[in-house]
């Protein structure tokens, strides 16, 4: 049993200077004498770093300045470290503390690591260079167990940044999504967006689904756009996931449409409402309002798709009375029938009332079937609607019960406006 614990000591990896050097007054004479060399020790460090690193160069004076507070810190924590004096507790970490919290934005991990490892090899070859032939080799044996030490500290101070800086940039990402959704665009949208990496000048759409309830589905969803070149900004509100998606693909609804299936993976079961195209962040609440409306409603069609555009909803939201909805369909679907040639609003109410029968609405208009058809066709090309289909006839149904009572009040009113209906939202 002695032998065995005998064994387990001596391959236990030594991480202080004590273990290296057991003895306190050997030990206390190699770190004076190592003690009167760490001024030069720095000195070449700095001059190493500017020849071997392109990247030091490029650095302003008070950057180069916090590199050098930094080294000259390593330095002298390694003789600290050496020493071990029990009654001055030392971690490596504290090398790091002489420098702002902003170096890790300014100084990236591999530019660290760089410094860190330039650093132990000057400080190496001043020991085979300037230290008496006695101290050489239990120091270059410390330094090895030194420099292990600094580099998982550099590693503990870069994550502890990354985590802050990923719950801070959460809380800004979360304040854009929520002026979006509450359509109270202002200068710092645009420059909260621009600090999260938003690229300006692409065309966007507002996305809203259901959300997984934590970070972790708006990180994946993230990172899966940046892989299909996509600009993603994502919060979850409630039990929704809202996101603003932006890129080159993106150029009409059916579009949009298309790339957010491919990413309809990342949020939960349900309907995914994809709001329309705009052109500016700034915009946005646009696209905001008709997918939040159409994610209310979307229950309504449940035989619909499960990724869909918030027009492909217009119905059920103009049933719940989305004034935006009620508006489209009358301006773009009866208001073109009733200023067309042709008689295509005559035929389009036939065509609906005798359902979708071609001979029957031949019949009831005293016209040939053919005629019937060439008119149906141009309802569609007018309308950019089919009489033929069942749910755009029930749009065009819709549409023109809208549109006849938008005309019927605006006539007893005398409104030169489009006015909004007497009639109270349902729901």
């Amino acid at each position: 049993m002695a032998r065995s614990s005998d064994t387990e000591k001596r391959s236990r990896p030594a991480t202080t200077g004590r273990d290296i050097v057991p003895s306190d007054r050997t030990r206390k004479a190699i770190t004076k004498r190592l003690a009167s060399h760490t001024s030069a020790m720095t000195t070449a460090t700095l001059a190493t770093m500017s020849s071997r690193h392109s990247w030091f160069r490029r650095l302003s004076a008070e950057e180069r300045s916090w590199i050098s507070i930094v080294a000259r810190s390593g330095i002298d924590g390694f003789v600290t470290w050496f020493s071990d004096d029990q009654t001055k507790p030392y971690r490596p970490t504290n090398i790091f503390g002489v420098a702002p919290a902003s170096m890790t934005r300014k100084i990236s991990l591999r530019q660290t690591v760089d410094l860190v490892r330039t650093t132990i090899d000057v400080v190496e070859d001043q020991i085979r260079t300037t230290m008496s032939r006695s101290d050489r080799q239990v120091l270059l044996n410390a330094i090895v167990h030194y420099s292990r030490e600094v580099a998982f500290a550099a590693a503990e101070m870069y994550a502890r940044a990354a985590e802050r800086r990923g719950t801070w940039d959460e809380r800004l990402e979360s304040l854009v999504i929520d002026a979006v959704v509450r359509s109270e665009p202002d200068d710092e949208l645009i420059s909260r967006a621009s600090t999260l990496g938003w690229r300006s000048g692409l065309n966007l759409c507002v996305v809203v689904g259901r959300g997984a309830g934590s970070g972790v589905g708006v990180r994946a969803l993230r990172r899966a756009g940046e892989q299909k070149g996509l600009t993603i900004l994502a919060a979850t509100q409630a039990h929704r996931l809202v996101a603003v998606v932006a890129g080159e693909q993106i150029v009409d609804d059916a579009s949009a449409v298309k790339v957010v299936a491919a990413l309809a993976d990342h949020f939960s079961e349900g309907p995914i409402v994809v709001g329309p195209v705009v052109d500016e962040l700034t915009n946005a609440p646009t696209s905001a309002r008709a997918a939040m409306a159409g994610a209310r409603v979307a229950s309504g069609w449940p035989e619909g798709p499960r990724v869909l555009s918030s027009t492909d909803l217009l119905p059920e939201r103009a049933l719940t009375g989305d004034e935006q909805a009620i508006a489209w369909l009358v301006e773009q679907i009866y208001e073109p029938l009733s200023r067309s040639t042709g008689n295509l609003m005559e035929t389009c109410v036939a065509f609906l009332d005798h359902g979708g029968s071609v001979e029957g609405t031949g019949r009831a208009l005293y016209i040939h079937p053919n005629t019937v058809r060439y008119r149906l066709k141009k309802i569609q090309e007018t309308t950019g609607y089919s009489p033929n289909d069942p749910r755009e006839a029930y749009v065009m149904r819709l549409a023109i019960t809208f549109g006849r009572l938008h005309t019927t009040d605006q006539n007893d009113q005398h409104r030169p406006d489009l006015p909004r209906f007497p009639f109270p939202a349902l729901g």
